[in-house]
């Protein structure tokens, strides 16, 4: 499985698997699909247009050129909806199509930071030889043996697509008793109840579930106040969280808090 590390705001270091070929399809299946969901949206509004006019077929017949204008303008505004959907969906949403979202996938930097604008517009630009003018055979060969999981656009920009959610590569503290010669880093723990380690968990569960680094931050921020302590050397704030719950999980099932 391939993974990419991604180092968050707050410091905090972070696997990511990079996604699949077939994830990456199973997305692009969905955004088609939207896309066929947004042209027969626009075919509705033509036929209710129209049957005001004595049906479909009569109107088409006999339309006049306000009638032409309004098909031109209306192909016009779906075809600029095609061909920008991927950009705007990128660039607006954090990396991510409706079909990503759906498939919980997004485009990254190569170093795990949020593409620039001219790497979405890189990607963007490469959709014509990935997609269309080779009908995604291109595409499909370049994820299928690319190290990252890369079609060229990624390639020329520096940019992949991964799975949003981390790939688990700390230890379950909080499912695990510690061990019997296990030495507790921060004994102020005794000033914690269970409602608070309860919520500990919940952020520590949230981050790993949606990635959403913010609640880990604000919770560290929380209990360092509270506890007076500070990060040991080496240890970031989603750690120190772990540690806490540990070293009262310790502490706790030996009667010391």
């Amino acid at each position: 499985m391939q993974t990419i590390k991604i180092r968050t705001s707050q410091n905090i270091e972070i696997d990511y698997e990079v996604a699949s070929l077939g994830d990456r399809i199973l997305g692009r299946i969905v955004d088609m699909g939207v896309l066929l969901g947004i042209f027969y949206v626009f075919y509705i509004i033509l036929i209710i247009t129209f049957l005001g006019s004595g049906g479909l077929y009569k109107a088409l017949s006999s339309m006049g050129k306000g009638i032409q204008v309004t098909l031109i303008v209306i192909a016009i505004v779906y075809f600029i909806a095609y061909l920008f959907y991927d950009l705007v969906c990128e660039v607006f949403f954090n990396g991510q199509s409706i079909g990503k979202y759906a498939i919980k996938m997004k485009v990254v930097s190569l170093n795990g930071s949020r593409p620039t604008l001219g790497q979405f517009v890189i990607r963007w630009v490469f959709r014509l030889l990935d997609f269309g003018i080779t009908f995604s055979v291109c595409a499909i060969i370049a994820v299928a043996v690319s190290k990252k999981k890369q079609r060229i656009g990624d390639l020329i920009a520096g940019t992949t697509v991964i799975k949003t959610i981390p790939v688990a590569t700390l230890n379950e503290l909080y499912f695990s008793a510690p061990e019997d010669d296990y030495e507790p880093i921060f004994n102020q723990v005794n000033n914690l109840s269970d409602n608070d380690i309860s919520l500990i968990i919940e952020v520590i569960n949230n981050f790993k579930e949606t990635g959403n680094n913010v609640v880990v931050f604000d919770m560290a921020q929380k209990v360092k106040q509270h506890l007076s302590i500070e990060n040991p050397k080496g240890m970031n704030d989603f750690i120190l969280l772990q540690t806490v719950v540990k070293d009262y999980t310790y502490l706790t099932s030996r009667g010391a808090v």
